[in-house]
């Protein structure tokens, strides 16, 4: 395969193509026209496009599908160049705003789920993209592909805030390099200027990794997927939790650089008759004793061959009234596009099966 131009920061650009100027000039393209090809370049000479074009490709990604849901998700399934598929989502987070006179005064605001691997390593028994297995990590040109696309496919000016969350499908601290060099091509001034802050990483607790992301001070944000209150659940629900357990990963966040006006996330799906008891809220509330935490409380999205149900409402919210009774901040996570393949690797599955077309 081919590079990709946009598995470069700037600087490493700087190095390969001359002169200089025409480096800021295909960064232009790139990152503020969404240039998905070297003739959509106008002001590139002709000479080096071509060699550029003997050397690289502008977009390592090709959509194949998507589905929109009624609350304004969009769900999006990639083609890489060697075949294998992956998915991204784009979720609006706050409508427009308008004042009395139908004047905008404040616009949409919206996230990028962004995957990070062809599959995962990790194997969560409630999690659908563990089924297909683990198959390559994605470049980071794949990585920073993923966000240009969607916002090249939601005519998303380059300058509009977004926000990133590495939580699509694989185990974004698996993919630390490519992972870290996506985070500083997204923070490149002259690019999409995507800053640290809203950028936040999601990992089922990879403990040394999470070190290893915090000594390379990149100013993000860490979300750590709980999900469970003992070693012995989580086991289950994360087999990856022998190695890294709750009190390892624990530690690891407590050492993690957080900007004093932030809160670490801990993501925590609650499943019906598994965690979503008062007992486990009592045992949340105590292991987050000495962290500025914030608890997410998601829903588990049923998907068709799971052995894992949905919680009710009532015990969602009688689960967050405990924690905010109790001193911890708490959201409930409003289910984004539960009327399409939610699920995270539910459409690569369903595509893959021939269920959509």
């Amino acid at each position: 395969m081919k590079p990709s131009l946009l598995d470069f920061t700037q600087k490493e650009l700087l190095s390969q193509i001359k002169p200089a100027f025409r480096v800021k000039q295909i960064f232009g393209w790139l990152y503020h026209n969404y240039a998905s090809d070297f003739d959509d370049m106008k002001n590139i000479p002709k000479a080096l496009k071509e060699e550029l074009s003997q050397k690289y490709i502008v977009d390592p990604l090709k959509i194949v599908n998507k589905e929109e849901s009624s609350d304004g998700t969009i769900k999006y399934l990639f083609e890489l160049q060697d075949g294998k598929t992956m998915e991204a989502v784009w979720l609006k987070m706050k409508e427009t705003q308008l004042d009395d006179k139908g004047e905008v005064i404040q616009e949409a605001k919206y996230t990028i789920c962004v995957s990070t691997q062809v599959g995962c390593k990790v194997g969560c028994t409630f999690c659908l993209t563990a089924k297909g297995g683990f198959t390559r990590d994605l470049t980071a040109g794949e990585i920073v592909a993923q966000v240009v696309a969607l916002k090249r496919d939601n005519d998303h000016k380059h300058n509009r805030k977004i926000n990133i969350v590495y939580m699509g499908m694989g185990e974004p601290l698996d993919n630390l390099d490519n992972l870290a060099k996506a985070i500083e091509i997204y923070k490149e001034e002259e690019g999409l200027c995507i800053s640290g802050k809203r950028q936040t990483v999601s990992t089922s607790g990879l403990s040394n990794k999470i070190d290893q992301l915090g000594k390379m001070d990149l100013g993000v944000h860490i979300a750590i997927s709980l999900h469970a209150v003992d070693d012995e659940l989580r086991t289950e629900l994360i087999p990856m939790n022998k190695a890294h357990n709750i009190s390892s990963i624990i530690e690891a966040v407590k050492r993690f650089p957080i900007d004093t006006r932030k809160r670490v996330m801990f993501e925590y799906l609650v499943i019906k008759d598994k965690n979503d008891d008062i007992a486990s809220a009592k045992k949340l509330v105590k292991l987050l004793t000495d962290i500025k935490a914030k608890v997410n409380l998601i829903y588990f999205n049923p998907y068709p061959g799971t052995t894992y149900d949905r919680p009710t409402r009532a015990d969602m919210v009688a689960f967050q009234e405990y924690l905010v009774n109790h001193g911890l901040l708490c959201t409930i996570r409003d289910s984004k596009g539960i009327d399409i393949s939610a699920a995270c690797g539910q459409l690569k599955e369903q595509t893959e099966q021939g269920e959509i077309k």
